[in-house]
């Protein structure tokens, strides 16, 4: 069995994308008359929803076959998609407006995850926010203001990590730019953490869980700090290739929404499905965030994420949207 990446460790990955042509081919059909999508994901989590709209003929009643493959990070994806080698493809919104800078034309079809409405309301935001933000036992940092000067690992530099951490210190009245950001994966900033070689880490699960059985601090749950509520994770594909099939388009998108419905409806299946998809164990999905599936995308949520990625400097200028931006199941 393949491992595949906990959720949120692919969409920490880098922000960077070169921009390539798109030639949308005609959609493949099956001897049945089924149209086949091809759809890339980073083997998350979340990607559950997905599979169990394919096991429970949700695609196959809406006449399509769904093809999927693991591809390396978000802006790989999307670059695949923009060409055509792939239909959809999973990516968060900071990548995907991170292409569109660059002049990459795309559209959203459909939610893969994000946040209920009211996420922040939980008393434990680590219920619901699957990245931490987190300080060794015994640390004398109490505020995100306080890691001016300090060493904070990443994943990656100038992606979702950095951008959400430096919404934190922003937001507390400190400078991100004065701040000494390393790049380690998870396991090795989980170590680095607990031998206080760095001053704080960003993580996300299952390390989360770890960092805190440890005995180590959560000092802020920066992803929905960021986005606050709505669709994170979003399956995109090429504009040319959404405009070419619309109507395929539009019935993953019908697919796609009833499976996020179910899956948060049957919460417990929808979990078991992400074990096996992840070979993380279920005990451990179970122990750390829920995995909310959302089945509208609003652009207030996208165009929220694009303001702040100017504001904080990851984005020279706001990159147009209008509703244009997001197809619909209808």
């Amino acid at each position: 069995m393949r491992f595949r990446l906990p959720i949120a460790l692919a969409a920490a990955l880098a922000l960077g994308l070169t921009a390539c042509s798109s030639n949308a081919p005609a959609p493949a059909s099956g001897t049945d008359g089924t149209a086949t999508l091809k759809v890339g994901t980073i083997g998350i989590a979340s990607d559950a929803a997905l599979q169990m709209a394919i096991d429970k003929g949700y695609f196959k009643e809406e006449g399509l076959n769904v093809e999927t493959s693991v591809v390396a990070n978000p802006p790989a994806g999307v670059a695949a998609a923009q060409s055509g080698q792939l239909d959809l493809t999973y990516s968060p919104s900071i990548p995907m407006l991170n292409a569109m800078s660059q002049n990459v034309p795309l559209k959203v079809i459909a939610g893969a995850d994000g946040y209920a409405d009211d996420a922040r309301d939980q008393k434990d935001l680590g219920k619901v926010d699957d990245t931490g933000l987190f300080i060794p036992k015994g640390s004398t940092i109490t505020n995100p203001k306080d890691l001016e000067g300090k060493s904070v690992s990443v994943p990656a530099r100038k992606a979702q990590m950095e951008v959400t951490v430096s919404k934190v210190v922003k937001d507390a009245g400190g400078d991100p730019s004065k701040i000494n950001w390393m790049v380690l994966d998870p396991a090795s900033a989980l170590q680095s953490l607990n031998s206080q070689r760095v001053d704080a880490a960003t993580l996300i699960a299952p390390f989360t869980a770890q960092a805190e059985s440890q005995g180590n601090a959560r000092l802020a749950s920066p992803g929905i700090e960021f986005f606050e509520q709505g669709a994170v994770g979003l399956w995109v594909a090429g504009a040319k290739t959404a405009d070419g099939k619309k109507d395929q388009m539009a019935a993953f998108a019908r697919a796609i929404n009833k499976a996020n419905d179910y899956a948060n409806k049957h919460l417990g299946e929808a979990q078991q499905v992400s074990s096996e998809l992840t070979g993380v164990p279920l005990e451990t999905i179970q122990g750390g965030a829920m995995t909310y599936w959302p089945t509208e995308v609003r652009l207030e949520d996208i165009q929220r994420v694009n303001k702040q990625l100017v504001e904080l400097g990851f984005l020279a200028k706001e990159v147009p949207l209008d509703q244009s931006l997001i197809l619909t199941g209808e």
